[in-house]
């Protein structure tokens, strides 16, 4: 029996591009079947663009010319340059053999490669993950929750009730609409916003506040669109001023266009205190309504702590589906 090997490979490297998204999805059949599959186009896109331009390095792990395994090193080189994020990916018919920790030690070495002197990991909540993480040393650092939206459950007089609450509240602010790409004469505007994200609650992972440009938001933009998403962004733009006070953004599939996936929400720290929270959320909804009626639902996530913009999505009527745990430990 031959010993199992890790090799690399990238995006054009077909039949190893079709392996691992075959065993990613073996794995969320299992471990997460509440959530909507992996498209394949949409893999690949991950493998070019990354969430935001910066893509991971995937790796297959073998055994006799089958993939088992899916490892893969992200970072960036905008901020947290001391921090890698790992994937390590069993298939299910494949576990407790050592091929996952076999998976985390390569990736440890990739990323002590890359200079980095801390690594972190995220898996769905289940004894499993927690029992995996502290055989490798990861102490867990926060959780998110995952939330999802079933648009046809929202009374369309609870949400107008909202909105005008939201709106008497943020009476300073009109809504301005934008479907796909920042128009140019936004986008200094809209890329400092975007970092009104980092206020949001990190919980203890050792991470630093992450760094926005108008070329960050480009590849972002970029990232999204190459998966055949329509995007759509919804600005707070105070009256008296023309400053951003705050946005909300969401991607629309378009291979399967019932489904929608909420992005970033933030509002500016200088103009908290009006709604303009509930203001973009309920916002976007009625929105969508209008130009993407056939959304049937809307999956956001949360760090369990932030608990002004829970509050917010549960007055819309989401509902948790499932806790992601964040690990992390320092090399």
């Amino acid at each position: 029996m031959s010993h199992p090997v890790i090799v690399p490979f990238g995006p054009d490297d077909v039949a190893a591009v079709r392996s691992a998204w075959q065993v990613l999805d073996a794995v969320r059949s299992a471990d997460s079947p509440w959530h909507p599959a992996q498209l394949l186009t949409h893999y690949e896109a991950e493998l070019r663009h990354g969430w935001d331009g910066e893509p991971p390095s995937p790796y297959l792990l073998l055994v006799e010319g089958t993939a088992v395994g899916v490892g893969s090193v992200s970072l960036t080189e905008r901020d947290n340059t001391h921090l890698a994020w790992l994937g390590v990916d069993v298939h299910p018919d494949h576990r407790r053999r050592g091929h996952g920790r076999m998976l985390f030690e390569r990736m440890v070495q990739e990323a002590r490669a890359a200079g980095r002197t801390s690594v972190g990991l995220d898996a769905w909540e289940s004894p499993a993950a927690e029992g995996f993480a502290a055989a490798v040393g990861l102490e867990r650092r926060s959780q998110a929750v995952l939330r999802r939206q079933h648009l046809a459950e929202v009374p369309a007089d609870r949400l107008e009730d909202l909105y005008e609450e939201a709106r008497a509240a943020a009476a300073d602010y009109e809504l301005v609409a934008i479907t796909g790409r920042t128009p140019p004469e936004l986008v200094e505007a809209v890329a400092e916003l975007m970092a009104a994200i980092n206020d949001a609650p990190t919980d203890a992972l050792d991470v630093e506040d992450e760094v926005y440009s108008p070329e960050r938001l480009a590849d972002y933009e970029k990232a999204v669109l190459a998966r055949g998403n329509r995007l759509h962004r919804l600005l707070a733009r105070h009256r008296g001023t023309g400053r951003l006070g705050g946005h909300t953004v969401v991607a629309v599939e378009g291979e399967r266009p019932s489904l929608a996936h909420q992005h970033d929400t933030a509002v500016a720290r200088d103009h908290r205190g009006h709604r303009l929270g509930l203001l973009l959320k309920t916002g976007m909804l009625r929105r969508l309504a209008e130009v993407e009626p056939q959304v049937e639902t809307v999956d956001t996530w949360n760090a369990e702590s932030n608990a002004h913009m829970i509050a917010v999505n549960e007055a819309l009527g989401y509902r948790v589906m499932a806790r992601e745990l964040q690990f992390q430990r320092s090399l």
